[in-house]
């Protein structure tokens, strides 16, 4: 090759773009499952001694099944934050009933709240249906109020459209058969 790869004159060498004369692979100390592996020696002494890899980095019994899956070492960073915020003891049985009965009011509410605001006609036909009293009467005039409140917003429109649509389903009839 050329002392200045950058002069025109000289001579190159082509690159070889698929490169074949590798030196051969050493021979594997984890060979597939199922290939014969060398018996293992019974001491260390007896291990044959590979100049380019010490021997104090390996063991003649080792398996390669036997290694650790995970190999990145834990950051310093994490490490610290282990040290300095612990994770919690576990939660006793009173603390899990409180979380549950918390989480159980909040559906609760939010459900309810829900049904308020798209499902408020029922409230009012449950009030017509009822014999009248104080309270049924009270009952009424509040969710037509309410009714005619979510009227404006349009939260009504879903409903609308749902009974809409099953009203038409209902007197839906085939061709030859009497109207509805």
């Amino acid at each position: 090759m050329a002392d200045h790869p950058d002069d025109p004159n000289e001579p190159r060498d082509p690159l070889d773009p698929f490169p074949t004369d590798f030196p051969a692979p050493p021979p594997s100390r984890f060979p597939p499952v199922g290939q014969e592996v060398a018996p293992p020696t019974e001491s260390p002494a007896e291990a044959p001694v590979d100049p380019t890899d010490p021997p104090s980095d390996w063991n003649v019994r080792a398996d390669a099944h036997d290694m650790p899956v995970e190999t990145e070492k834990v950051s310093r960073l994490k490490v610290l934050g282990r040290l300095a915020f612990p994770p919690p003891p576990p939660a006793d049985e009173a603390t899990l009933a409180a979380r549950d009965r918390r989480w159980a009011s909040r559906v609760i509410v939010v459900v309810a709240v829900f049904l308020l605001i798209f499902n408020g006609a029922s409230i009012q036909n449950w009030a017509r249906q009822q014999p009248p009293n104080w309270f049924t009467v009270t009952v009424q005039q509040i969710a037509d109020v309410w009714m005619g409140q979510i009227a404006q917003l349009g939260a009504d429109k879903p409903r609308q459209g749902i009974r809409e649509t099953y009203q038409a389903a209902h007197d839906a009839r085939f061709p030859e058969q009497d109207p509805a």
